[in-house]
C-alpha cells in the first residue's frame, strides 16, 4: 500500500543559500560554531543569531540517540542536509514511503526582522527546494517559505513555489506580534484558496521576545515556546471562525502531536454552548483542518472523538527531537491499534486529499 510521510524535514547547510540571487549574498546567512560548542552551529543574519539551531550530529550519537529515545532518529547526513537526492529517494524506499511534504528547519523561529533580510533569504530556500523537487520524480513534495513581512512578495514566492512543487505554505502559531488569524495575513489565505496550497502551522515561534522567555530557565525544553503555540494557533482559529471566511482554505497542524485535540474539542463545546453557538458536529472535517499524529498517542481515544478523517502521520525526518522517528508508518502499523482501514487513511487517503496529490 502507498503511503505519505505528511511531516518530514530538509536541513539546511551552506549550500542552500548559493540559490540566492548574487545580488542578495549580501543578505546570505552565515552558519557560525561557538568556541567549545560540539552539537550544534548557529546562523548569523543581520548580525544576530537567528532561526533554529543547526545540529551537529555523528552517526554515533544519532544511534546513541536512538538508542536512549526507544525509536529509530538516525538519518544520513547527505540526505537530511539534501546534498544527495538519489539516496534520500532510496532511503524513503527502504522505509517504505513513497512520498515526503518537506518542512524547511530554519524558519521554526524568525530569521529576520527586516524585509530586505528576509525576502532574499526565502526566495533562496524556495529556489533550493525547487531544485531538489526537480530531481525526485515528484515524490519530495514541499512546504514554501514566505516572507511574512511582505504580502505581496509572499505572493509571488506562493506562486513561483505552486508551479515548482509545492503543496502548502509556511506558518506558525505565532507570527512576529501577529496571530494567525490577523486580517493581514487575508490575501495569503486567498492566494492560497486559489492556488489549492495547504497553510501548513508547524511548531514554532517567530516572536522572539516571547520565545527567548520560554527559553530561559524552561525545563521542558520546546514545549511550552514551540509546541504550545500551535494548540493555541487552532483553539483561536475556531474561536474566530477563520476558515468560515475563506470556504476553500486548508489548515495543517504538523509535529505537536494530537493528544492535545479532544482537550481543544472540549474547551470549544463548552464555550461555543456558552456563547450560544453551534459546534460542529466534526469540526476537523467540517472546518478543513488536518493534524499529524505520533505513535505514541492515544489513537483509538482522539479517532473516537475526532474522527479518523483528518488524521495524517509525520516521521520528523532529518530532526533528532521529541517528535523523531523515522519508522513511524511502519511503526504504527506494527501496532496494531487502529483498524487497517483507518491506517490507510492516515497515510494515504487523508494526506493525498490534505496536500492535493
Amino acid at each position: 500500500m502507498p503511503t505519505i510521510d505528511s511531516d518530514a524535514h530538509v536541513v539546511e547547510s551552506e549550500r542552500t543559500w548559493d540559490y540566492m540571487d548574487p545580488a542578495d549574498q549580501k543578505y546570505r546567512p552565515i552558519l557560525i560554531r561557538p568556541q567549545g560548542e560540539t552539537t550544534a552551529e548557529y546562523w548569523m543574519i543581520d548580525g544576530k543569531i537567528r532561526g533554529i539551531a543547526r545540529q551537529v550530529i555523528t552517526s554515533q550519537r544519532f544511534t546513541e540517540l536512538s538508542r536512549t529515545a526507544g525509536r529509530r532518529m538516525d538519518t544520513p547526513q547527505d540526505t537530511r542536509d539534501m546534498e544527495d537526492v538519489p539516496a534520500r529517494l532510496r532511503h524513503m524506499d527502504e522505509l517504505g514511503v513513497d512520498v515526503q511534504v518537506l518542512y524547511p528547519s530554519i524558519f521554526i523561529e524568525q530569521v529576520a526582522d527586516k524585509v530586505e533580510w528576509e525576502v532574499p533569504i526565502c526566495r533562496g530556500f524556495n529556489r533550493w527546494m525547487a531544485d531538489i523537487w526537480s530531481q525526485s520524480a515528484d515524490r519530495l513534495r514541499w512546504i514554501c517559505a514566505p516572507p511574512l513581512l511582505s504580502i505581496p512578495d509572499t505572493i509571488d514566492e506562493m506562486r513561483y513555489s505552486k508551479e515548482h512543487g509545492a503543496v502548502g505554505v509556511f506558518m506558525r502559531g505565532l507570527e512576529g506580534d501577529r496571530l494567525i488569524h490577523d486580517p493581514y495575513f487575508y490575501p495569503l489565505y486567498e492566494e492560497a484558496s486559489r492556488l489549492n496550497m495547504v497553510i501548513a502551522v508547524h511548531i514554532g515561534n517567530a516572536n522572539p521576545y516571547i520565545n527567548g522567555a520560554l527559553n530561559q530557565r524552561n525545563g521542558s525544553g520546546t514545549f511550552w515556546r514551540l509546541r504550545l503555540m500551535s494548540v493555541g494557533a487552532f483553539h483561536s482559529i475556531m474561536v474566530t471562525g477563520l476558515m468560515d471566511k475563506f470556504p476553500q482554505l486548508h489548515m495543517t497542524f504538523a509535529e505537536a502531536s494530537a493528544s492535545w485535540v479532544p482537550y481543544v474539542l472540549n474547551d470549544l463545546r463548552r464555550r461555543f454552548a456558552g456563547q450560544g453557538r453551534e459546534m460542529p458536529e466534526n469540526p476537523l472535517a467540517q472546518q478543513r483542518i488536518w493534524v499529524a499524529c505520533e505513535t505514541t498517542d492515544d489513537l483509538p481515544y482522539i479517532l473516537q472523538q475526532a474522527g479518523d478523517d483528518n488524521i495524517v502521520i509525520g516521521t520528523d525526518y532529518g530532526h533528532n527531537d521529541q517528535s523523531t522517528e523515522i519508522e513511524a508508518l511502519s511503526n504504527l502499523q506494527n501496532l496494531g491499534t487502529i483498524s487497517s482501514a483507518s491506517y490507510r487513511k492516515l497515510t494515504w487517503d487523508n494526506p493525498k486529499a490534505l496536500f492535493g496529490l
